[in-house]
C-alpha cells in the first residue's frame, strides 16, 4: 500500500491542479468606489503559516443583496460578482478586493462569509469576516452575541489602514478562529 497523501485523504495540497484563478481575488474590479483591501495570514495549529491553502469568500452588496439568481431584490451593481478565491502564498497570506457588504435585514450585522481549504482539512472549515466599525450592529449580530468576547474577537476584522483590513485565521490552538457547523 502505497503511503503517499491522495486528494481522498485531505482537501490540500492539490488546489493548485484546478482551483487555481488569477482574478479571483477581485470581488470588485480595482478602483471601484467603496472598495477595500482585506488581507491576511493562514496559520496552522502551531502559529506557522500555511502555505498550500485557499480562501474563498461569498457576501452581500453594499445594500445587503447577493449575485444570485434567487435573490429576490433583483441583481448586484455592475462589477461585483460577491464571490472571492485566493490562493495563499508561500508565507500563507491571501488578500481579496472587496466592498464592504451592507446590513441582510435578519439581524446579521454585515459580514463576509468564508470558506477555508487546506493541508491537513478533511473539510472546509467556514467563518465569517465583521467589521470593527460596525460595533453597534455587532453587539446586536446573533452569532457573535452567543460567543464569549475573546471568541467573538477572531471573527472581527483589524482597520489597519484607510481602506484596508487584516483578517487573520487560525485553524486551531491558542487564538483559534471561530469556525461554523454548515
Amino acid at each position: 500500500m502505497s503511503e503517499l497523501l491522495t486528494p481522498s485523504q485531505t482537501v490540500g495540497p492539490f488546489l493548485s491542479l484546478g482551483l487555481t484563478w488569477l482574478e479571483g481575488h477581485l470581488v470588485v474590479p480595482p478602483g471601484s468606489p467603496g472598495a477595500i483591501r482585506i488581507s491576511g495570514v493562514l496559520t496552522d495549529g502551531a502559529g506557522e503559516p500555511v502555505g498550500d491553502g485557499l480562501v474563498e469568500t461569498w457576501q452581500a452588496d453594499a445594500e445587503g443583496r447577493f449575485d444570485h439568481p434567487d435573490d429576490p431584490r433583483g441583481a448586484t451593481g455592475s462589477g461585483f460578482r460577491g464571490f472571492g478565491r485566493c490562493a495563499t502564498d508561500p508565507g500563507g497570506r491571501f488578500e481579496i478586493l472587496t466592498i464592504k457588504p451592507g446590513p441582510l435585514g435578519d439581524g446579521q450585522a454585515p459580514h463576509i462569509d468564508v470558506t477555508v481549504l487546506a493541508r491537513g482539512l478533511l473539510d472546509r472549515v467556514v467563518t465569517r469576516i465583521y467589521f470593527p466599525d460596525e460595533a453597534t450592529a455587532n453587539a446586536a449580530d446573533p452569532l457573535l452575541a452567543s460567543l464569549p468576547q475573546e471568541r467573538a474577537a477572531t471573527l472581527v476584522a483589524q482597520e489597519t489602514g484607510p481602506s484596508e483590513l487584516r483578517f487573520d485565521i487560525r485553524l486551531q490552538g491558542d487564538g483559534e478562529t471561530v469556525f461554523l457547523a454548515v
